[in-house]
C-alpha cells in the first residue's frame, strides 16, 4: 500500500476514532436552558389555561406568563459540549436533577405532584387576597397525637390559643408559638354550633422544641364557582404565583398587568408567601425571548436574576401576593416598584 495512504489513515484513525466516541458515549450530565412560556390569562390546546366557570369573569388582556426550564437528558460528549459552548444553557450533574435513589419515572411523578399542589395552593392564595370565603378544617387526627379523641375529622378551626386561624400555614405558626406540654384551647365550629376544646400540646417529631397538635388541617374553597388550571406536561411548584395572578386578574376589575407583557415566576403558599425557585438564569431568558417587558422574580432569586437579566427586561422583586399586585400596580401608573 502507498506509504502516504497509510501515513493518512495512521492520522485519521484516532480523529474516526474520538468521533466516534463523542457521539456514542453518553455523559452524566444534563442541560438546563429556556423553556416554553405560558400565557396564564391565554390558551393552550383550545383550553383556557385558567378557567373560572360559575362566576363573571372580567375581561382580561396582555401577558401574565409563567416560565418554565427545559431539561436535556442521555447528552453524549459532542452534545454536551455544544449546549454548554452556545451560553444559553447551563450542564449540571445528572444527580442534581434525577437523584441516584429515584427513577425518572418517580422524579417525573414529585414533578407533578408539586404542580398540582402549585395549582390549589394558588387558588387559595388568590380567594384569600380576594376576600372570598375558605373553610379551615380538619382533615385527619394522627393517631396516637395529642389532639385524639378531642377534636374530629371535618371540625372547623377558628382560633388556636386566642389567635383566629384561617389558613394551614396560621395553624402551623400558632401552634408552634407555645412550648410543648402546654395547654392550649381550640375553638371550632361543630356540629353547626361553636365549641371550645382543650389540647395539651405534644413535641413536634421533627424539632421537640416546638408545639404540636397532631392533626393534619386542609382548606377547601366556600365559593359558588369553580377555578380549574388546563396545563399538560408541566412540573414543579414554580408556576404558583403566575397562576394566583391569572385568578385575581379575572375575578377583579381592571388589568394587573396594564394590558402589557409581564412574565415571573415563583412558589406559592395559601398564605400568599412567594418563596424561590431553581433556573432563574434560564427563565430570564426564555420570557425576553417571548417579549416581556417585566419579570416577577421571588425576593429569594434577586442576587442571581440581577447577574443573568437580558438587556431591558425590568426585575420586580416579590415576596407575597399583595406586593406582586401592588408592584404591579405601580409599574403601570408609573410608580415605584421594588426592584431586583
Amino acid at each position: 500500500m502507498n506509504r502516504r495512504i497509510v501515513t493518512l489513515l495512521a492520522a485519521l484513525a484516532p480523529i474516526v476514532l474520538l468521533g466516534l466516541l463523542g457521539t456514542m458515549v453518553k455523559v452524566p450530565f444534563v442541560a438546563l436552558g429556556p423553556g416554553p412560556t405560558f400565557n396564564t390569562l391565554g390558551e393552550v390546546g383550545g383550553e383556557e389555561v385558567v378557567a373560572i366557570e360559575g362566576t363573571d369573569v372580567d375581561p382580561t388582556s396582555g401577558h401574565l406568563n409563567m416560565t418554565t426550564v427545559a431539561v436535556r437528558d442521555d447528552l453524549n460528549v459532542f452534545e454536551a459540549f455544544g449546549l454548554w459552548a452556545s451560553g444559553r444553557q447551563g450542564i449540571v450533574p445528572r444527580e442534581e436533577v434525577y437523584p441516584p435513589d429515584r427513577s425518572k419515572d418517580e422524579v417525573q411523578q414529585e414533578n407533578e405532584a408539586d404542580f398540582e399542589q402549585s395549582e390549589d395552593s394558588a387558588e387559595l392564595a388568590a380567594l384569600h387576597y380576594l376576600g372570598e370565603p375558605v373553610n379551615l378544617r380538619v382533615a385527619q387526627v394522627v393517631d396516637d397525637g395529642p389532639s385524639i379523641g378531642v377534636l374530629r375529622s371535618g371540625d372547623e378551626l377558628v382560633s388556636v390559643n386566642g389567635m383566629p386561624v384561617s389558613t394551614v400555614g396560621s395553624v402551623q405558626r400558632a401552634v408552634a408559638a407555645v412550648e410543648p406540654g402546654t395547654e392550649v384551647t381550640i375553638v371550632v365550629i361543630r356540629d353547626g354550633a361553636e365549641a371550645t376544646v382543650p389540647v395539651v400540646l405534644g413535641s413536634r417529631p421533627d424539632d421537640e422544641s416546638e408545639g404540636y397538635l397532631g392533626i393534619v388541617p386542609e382548606e377547601v374553597p366556600d365559593v359558588p364557582f369553580t377555578v380549574e388550571f388546563n396545563l399538560a406536561d408541566v412540573g414543579g411548584p414554580s408556576a404558583g404565583l403566575m397562576f394566583a395572578l391569572a385568578v385575581v386578574d379575572k375575578l377583579s376589575p381592571g388589568d394587573l398587568n396594564g394590558g402589557k407583557f409581564v412574565a415571573g415566576t415563583g412558589t406559592i403558599d395559601s398564605d400568599g408567601e412567594v418563596g424561590p425557585i431553581g433556573g432563574i438564569k434560564y427563565k430570564l431568558i426564555a420570557a425576553s425571548e417571548a417579549g416581556a417587558e417585566t419579570f416577577l422574580v421571588p425576593a429569594g432569586n434577586c442576587d442571581e436574576a440581577r447577574q443573568g437579566a437580558p438587556d431591558g427586561l425590568r426585575l420586580v422583586k416579590v415576596d407575597d401576593l399583595d406586593g406582586a399586585v401592588d408592584a404591579l400596580e405601580a409599574v403601570n401608573t408609573g410608580g415605584s416598584a421594588p426592584m431586583c
